[in-house]
């Protein structure tokens, strides 16, 4: 990190965060600020969506609404990124921004991986594959960190729990 720079949040218009993060390069490209202001940032986050047994990675906004800018803060910065399209305003009791310490900032940047799936505790499912295909059932548990979910199946007469993988189960 450049001397006397810190990160800073400021708020957007939500659904602008692109859109400002390429005025906002824009603008230090043509007022030459590239000293002053080092890095703009939203930060996104890949997650892996599954429905109906397809698995597909897409990239989702972290904070949707929010904007990163790393910068050395002084009226000249302040004024740019302040009056940028867009922009809403810095995250800071009235109008002094507050910069983020170095524990707050590292998570933001290197975010890792979620999985996002399309059924909840209590969905039917059908088993799509495996040994259980073609099998429906009530979905008892799910375990986000072995990717599986836990169904009632009727088994002998019984209701018995089972453990299925994400992949192999489809929403009714």
């Amino acid at each position: 990190m450049a001397e006397g720079a810190n990160w800073y949040v400021i708020h957007t218009y939500s659904g602008y965060e692109n859109k400002v993060k390429a005025n906002l390069e824009k603008t230090i490209e043509n007022r030459k600020l590239q000293d002053q202001i080092f890095e703009v940032a939203v930060p996104v986050h890949d997650v892996i969506e599954i429905k109906n047994g397809t698995r597909k990675q897409v990239q989702k906004k972290q904070f949707p609404g929010y904007v990163l800018v790393n910068m050395i803060m002084n009226d000249n910065t302040w004024y740019v990124v302040r009056n940028t399209r867009g922009v809403t305003g810095f995250v800071g009791p009235g109008s002094k921004p507050v910069p983020l310490s170095e524990e707050e900032i590292k998570p933001l940047i290197s975010a890792g991986e979620q999985i996002m799936i399309s059924f909840e505790v209590g969905d039917v499912v059908t088993v799509v594959s495996g040994v259980w295909e073609g099998t429906i059932g009530k979905v008892l548990t799910v375990n986000e960190n072995k990717q599986t979910v836990t169904i009632k199946v009727d088994m002998f007469g019984r209701e018995t729990p089972v453990d299925i993988s994400f992949m192999d189960i489809k929403k009714l």
